[in-house]
């Protein structure tokens, strides 16, 4: 069917209305302008992806020319002067067609269209360009950043309307082709990685740190890429602190001037938790974009949920004793707490949410919120988690939403008997309904698997540990994808910044910008491996220095 100005009005509606979306993307913040192509790439993403959504939008060559292109500033990217008949937009949406129909010579895009009268005159153009007009086009007027761009977003609309269930005119690749030719099956040598990683690394700072602003206004004379290219660098090296990393930075960077560490500081500070986890969620989602047009991502699956601790406190916490909690093992120390999902199992392990941990709240509403983030990026079918969640009114919720768990129970008199009697028979399994008492006569069912665990240093009943779930055996396997969220917690604290501030939004805003370089870490691992490799195994052949690295010469050193 036609779209008509109604069903146009209601995709932009929609549009507005998305959480952790902007469009046009380079009005929400300064590292774009109107002659962005990174920002024109992932615009047509967010209109393509609500776009076919709609139920009479069915057209792919009626997206091409209704999407609008009036806002974009192609100037810099025009290799011709002075004047020309036809103007660079309307090549543009020729060459979309052109590409989403996989045509290698202009004579078919041009016999296409002069079958079709109605969508040529919609494209703008009252008399075709000849062949020998449209190759000077693509090959000498366009330069080469605009033909990928082209390339890229033709790829976009194909696997978006794909997506939602059209015909398409080919079957989009949903493998990258970054690979050569010539290229044979071996493993790629280092060169090679590092080559391939760096156009990867370079695509995703242009998609995922404009989600980041400092909100400074114009005018400013430090750019405020410096700022994410100085919080990048104190990634690089463990417990490197601000105010050292900035002197270091101002070496290594390229630009004329970079912020000093109390300017860094002063500027985070200035940002609101809220914000911060707003502006996170904003960049997940850009970065799953991204890599959700991949074979190898899995978008529905497992997710894990856990709380991590910052290193021992050991100073005066008056008055953020709220803040400064005391420690998951029951000692006498405190710490910070920060709260995490992430994907796990057969996905990519990228950081979907992250909140900071307050004294007082429960562990109910921490996994709420965060499932709510996670939902809203992907579909979760289950949830992973430890045993400090093992609480019957966060397990009756989880059931509630839909959603399978596993988590292991912290073994009271009764589970320790039972595991006492397995001991006895020499018996390695056992599994046995249960209800848990919610209150006021309501309960909530539940399974326990009782396993013994292999080469178990006990002689006693703590060989057996006890799992809970609402999914039968066959997910307990999965248990052991968890590990994946521990093995990043150790990564994602090697990528913070250093402090003895007890400011609770800094100290969250360190973390946070960590989740983020962690999973752009792993995001750019997938797609090299694919690009490299055809298929993608969990253990990285990026190594997270070297992705940082790269991070740091794309905003602003080298």
């Amino acid at each position: 069917m036609t779209s008509t100005e109604q069903s146009r009005r209601d995709v932009f509606r929609t549009i507005a209305q998305l959480q952790h979306v902007d469009w046009p993307v380079y009005g929400s913040t300064p590292l774009y302008d109107r002659s962005s192509v990174s920002a024109l790439q992932s615009d047509i993403r967010t209109v393509a992806r609500v776009w076919f959504e709609h139920d009479i939008h069915d057209s792919i060559g009626e997206f091409v020319s209704q999407y609008p292109l009036e806002y974009v500033d192609f100037g810099s990217h025009d290799e011709y002067s002075g004047s020309t008949r036809y103007q660079m937009p309307q090549l543009v949406r020729l060459f979309l067609l052109k590409e989403i129909h996989g045509w290698d010579h202009e004579t078919a895009l041009l016999t296409f269209l002069r079958q079709r009268p109605e969508l040529r005159c919609d494209l703008g153009f009252e008399r075709m360009p000849d062949q020998s007009t449209l190759w000077r086009s693509w090959h000498q007027r366009f330069t080469t950043e605009l033909r990928e761009t082209v390339e890229t977003a033709a790829r976009t609309i194909l696997i978006k309307a794909q997506d939602a269930s059209l015909i398409v005119p080919r079957e989009p690749d949903r493998k990258l082709s970054y690979r050569n030719d010539d290229q044979d099956d071996s493993a790629p040598d280092d060169q090679t990685v590092l080559k391939r990683a760096k156009k990867i690394t370079n695509h995703f700072s242009r998609i995922v740190f404009p989600a980041f602003s400092l909100n400074r206004g114009e005018g400013c004379e430090i750019h405020e890429n410096a700022y994410w290219g100085l919080q990048t660098y104190l990634g690089l090296r463990e417990n490197l602190a601000a105010n050292e990393g900035a002197r270091s930075f101002i070496y290594e960077s390229t630009r004329e001037r970079t912020p000093l560490g109390h300017a860094h500081r002063d500027q985070i500070r200035g940002l609101s938790i809220p914000a911060v986890r707003e502006m996170y969620r904003e960049a997940v989602g850009r970065l799953l974009e991204e890599v959700a047009e991949t074979e190898e991502f899995f978008r529905a699956g497992i997710v894990a949920i856990d709380i991590t601790e910052a290193d021992p406190f050991t100073g005066d916490r008056t008055g953020h004793e709220d803040e400064i909690i005391g420690t998951k093992e029951q000692t006498d120390e405190y710490a910070y707490q920060w709260a995490t999902v992430q994907l796990v199992g057969n996905a990519i392990p990228i950081v979907l949410d992250a909140r900071p941990v307050r004294k007082g709240e429960s562990r109910k509403d921490i996994v709420e919120d965060l499932l709510d983030s996670a939902e809203d990026l992907v579909h979760v079918d289950n949830v992973l988690m430890d045993r400090e969640f093992d609480s019957q009114h966060v397990l009756e919720m989880l059931s509630q939403r839909g959603l399978s768990y596993v988590v292991p129970k912290r073994m009271q008199t009764s589970e320790k008997a039972q595991a006492k009697r397995l001991l006895h028979r020499d018996q390695d399994r056992y599994e046995t309904d249960r209800k848990l008492h919610l209150g006021k006569n309501e309960w909530h069912e539940t399974t326990l698997i009782y396993r013994r665990k292999e080469d178990s240093e006990h002689e006693d009943h703590r060989q057996y540990s006890v799992f809970m779930t609402n999914r039968g055996s066959g997910h307990l396997t999965e248990y052991g994808y968890r590990w994946e969220i521990e093995s990043g917690y150790k990564s994602i604290k090697r990528f913070m910044a250093a402090t003895t501030s007890k400011h609770f939004g800094l100290r969250f805003f360190y973390f946070a910008f960590a989740c983020l370089l962690y999973s752009i870490w792993r995001a750019v691992d997938l797609l090299v491996q694919v690009a490299l490799t055809g298929e993608y195994e969990h253990s990285p052949i990026v190594t997270a220095d070297n992705t940082l690295t790269l991070l740091k010469k794309e905003t602003g050193i080298g």
